[in-house]
């Protein structure tokens, strides 16, 4: 039966390769699932990055910063 979920085939160097193995063997966990974690943990790191860029962008010289409490009153 196909799975719904995507698969990718990848290379690896050597030491990355070790230290997957070794992550995973750590955390008691299959290499693919590590790789996985792994690889979701960098794209949320990415989207963080994109997000502070468009704030970045959209931030004038006269902005008014308000807390984070006085924008959910």
């Amino acid at each position: 039966m196909p799975t719904v979920k995507t698969r990718i085939n990848i290379t690896l160097s050597k030491a990355a390769e070790i230290i997957l193995y070794k992550t995973a063997k750590r955390d008691d966990m299959p290499v693919a699932t590590k790789a996985r974690e792994l690889l979701q943990f960098a794209i949320e790191m990415e989207e963080d990055q994109m997000w502070d860029k468009m704030a970045t962008v959209r931030d004038e010289k006269d902005s008014k910063f308000i807390t984070h409490d006085q924008a959910w009153v």
